[in-house]
């Protein structure tokens, strides 16, 4: 801390998603690793609709937000931390609510010249009614993250999917991508590694979070141009979007194609910092230890405005 008080840090946490819990566990570990790393005042603040209160009271010189899913991942709490001009971490209002409507963030993704496969919005009532873009292909809410809701549609569905009553009267529709589930996480303006993420099966909620779930390989082994293809392409996703701090690109890679197998599925503005997260490990690999991964997002942190 170069001999200054170390500041007062809110770490947001839990929140209203349906990413809750993950939240949690997300906001008590970095929580710890920033005490570790020197701050003597955390406060760990479940966040909920009388967060601007709270936060009056509390007075933090920063928020540390652990926040996953809607309202506090898609620029909601950003800006009500942009209107008490409290400086925060990650992305801004703007970078964060466009990387978490999926659609929009293809669009920016395709003018900037990023692979991604073809998709399109659709009523839920018609998705269960029809197949409405030729088997394999996925279904998935438009503005969730951590695989919450996602229906896969393999080529021998013989019927569409019957979607829960829980998901939304809108949803995304895009072609399944085949492959190996790859992932690069980007700390400011590098580019980390390069994540193989193997799963007996769909890297969904439980493989990502379920100890065991899923088995990690960094750095994945790539032929040399997939690689930089890879980091290049998530560099330029955290760019696209108006990222800031941390961020992590999700891609697969059908090997059968090469280089144009390659296609970019979408950017976490907050990626999890569970104990069996991604980002976490890669910056591990880069040197940096979880303690001083958590005290650089706190010293990046900032307002927008």
């Amino acid at each position: 801390m170069s001999g200054r008080a170390a500041p007062k840090v809110a770490v947001l946490m839990g929140g209203l998603s349906a990413e809750r819990e993950v939240s949690l566990v997300t906001g008590r570990a970095c929580a710890a690793a920033l005490r570790e790393a020197g701050y003597d005042r955390v406060i760990e603040v479940d966040a909920g609709l009388d967060l601007p209160a709270r936060l009056d009271a509390i007075k933090p010189d920063v928020c540390f937000n652990a926040l996953h899913g809607r309202w506090g991942e898609d620029g909601c709490v950003q800006g009500i931390l942009e209107w008490l001009r409290i400086p925060y971490t990650h992305s801004g209002v703007l970078a964060s609510a466009l990387a978490m409507d999926k659609t929009r963030a293809k669009d920016a993704y395709v003018a900037a010249g990023l692979p991604v496969v073809a998709g399109r919005l659709a009523r839920a009532a018609e998705v269960r009614a029809r197949h409405v873009m030729p088997p394999p292909y996925v279904v998935k809410p438009n503005n969730e993250g951590s695989s919450v809701g996602v229906y896969i549609v393999r080529q021998s569905a013989n019927a569409p999917p019957q979607l829960s009553d829980g998901m939304p009267d809108v949803v995304m529709v895009e072609a399944y991508a085949p492959g190996r589930e790859l992932t690069v996480t980007v700390m400011g303006d590098r580019a980390l590694c390069v994540t193989d993420i193997v799963t007996s099966g769909w890297y969904d909620y439980d493989a990502k979070y379920t100890p065991g779930g899923s088995r990690h390989i960094l750095p994945a082994a790539l032929p040399a141009p997939v690689t930089e293809a890879c980091l290049d392409y998530a560099l330029r996703a955290h760019v696209t979007l108006g990222c800031r701090g941390l961020s992590r690109t999700d891609l697969r890679w059908d090997e059968t194609r090469g280089l144009d197998g390659l296609i970019l599925l979408e950017t976490n503005t907050q990626p999890g910092m569970t104990p069996t997260s991604l980002s976490p490990e890669q910056a591990g690999f880069a040197g940096i230890r979880f303690p001083e991964l958590c005290r650089w997002i706190v010293e990046d942190a900032s307002c927008d405005r």
